[in-house]
């Protein structure tokens, strides 16, 4: 039995967390920052206290990538601060902490999949407030477990998967650039693997940082031509470069993330993107 608090849950993560379930025998917190505000150490401590949480899954982020160039503080605030606040009541109240990270800890220049091992470098304040919320995790001490993830999308929210879906239904075609390769990853597959790793009677042993997307390789448009395919709709997919789609926020080249370290620490099976798109896009 855990009690368990999720923080983040009207997100797109938390709200996948939501629509499954954990063992019948734990009690499961669902909060966001109108029920906790994780930016302040005291309500998160006496949060933890009062209802005796052993174990905490962080899914609250900034991750308005290129807002965060313009608003740095709000980012480290809540990427950084709040994040190290959770960890110190982590190790106050000797709770386990499972944390949501990124690929943009790493500057996206790679020619093969990022291991957990691989040289970080980040490019962005988003990737830069994200890796110093990792720092904070373990320089506190408390027993955690960070996973890393990119390209997350559902049926909530906004995100690339229903953006490009409203597009393809009022337009006759979509310029989407296709020199940036990755994974895409479906919130609610990576749902399903942090409960499953949460069931791990042997969780202490396995502290450490882990990186989880659906198999697969693509770019953005090659996302996009599938997306609309399944969309069913008479779009044009034109592919384009970075240079010709400007953003404020340097976007990785490349951030592909090697999971074998949670496959075999966990014994997680995992789907392709396109066999997961195909399940989230099923429930549009």
């Amino acid at each position: 039995m855990a009690n368990i608090l999720v923080t983040g849950a009207n997100g797109q993560l938390g709200t996948e967390l939501r629509n499954r379930s954990f063992s019948l025998l734990d009690d499961v917190f669902y909060t966001d920052v109108e029920e906790l505000d994780i930016t302040s150490a005291k309500a998160v401590s006496s949060f933890i206290e009062t209802h005796e949480i052993d174990t905490i899954i962080n899914c609250a982020a900034y991750t308005a990538v290129d807002q965060a160039e313009d608003d740095e503080e709000r980012a480290a605030k809540i990427n950084r601060d709040a994040v190290a606040n959770l960890a110190n009541a982590a190790l106050q109240h000797d709770c386990i902490l499972l944390h949501i990270s990124t690929d943009y800890v790493f500057d996206g220049t790679a020619d093969q999949p990022y291991t957990e091992k691989s040289a970080t470098n980040p490019q962005t304040v988003y990737g830069r407030t994200k890796l110093e919320g990792e720092e904070a995790i373990k320089k506190s001490g408390c027993m955690y477990i960070i996973i890393r993830t990119a390209w997350l999308y559902s049926a909530y929210g906004h995100n690339f998967v229903k953006t490009i879906a409203r597009l393809a239904n009022e337009r006759d075609e979509i310029n989407v650039v296709n020199d940036q390769w990755g994974t895409p990853t479906y919130a609610g597959d990576l749902a399903e693997a942090i409960i499953k790793i949460m069931e791990n009677e042997d969780l202490p042993e396995w502290e450490g940082i882990y990186h989880f997307t659906n198999e697969g390789v693509c770019t953005w448009y090659d996302f996009a031509k599938e997306i609309v395919a399944l969309a069913g709709a008479d779009c044009k997919v034109n592919p384009v470069t970075t240079a010709e789609y400007p953003v404020k926020a340097k976007r990785p080249a490349y951030s592909v993330l090697d999971k074998k370290k949670i496959k075999d620490t966990f014994e997680l099976e995992i789907r392709d993107w396109r066999d997961a798109l195909k399940t989230c896009m099923a429930t549009f």
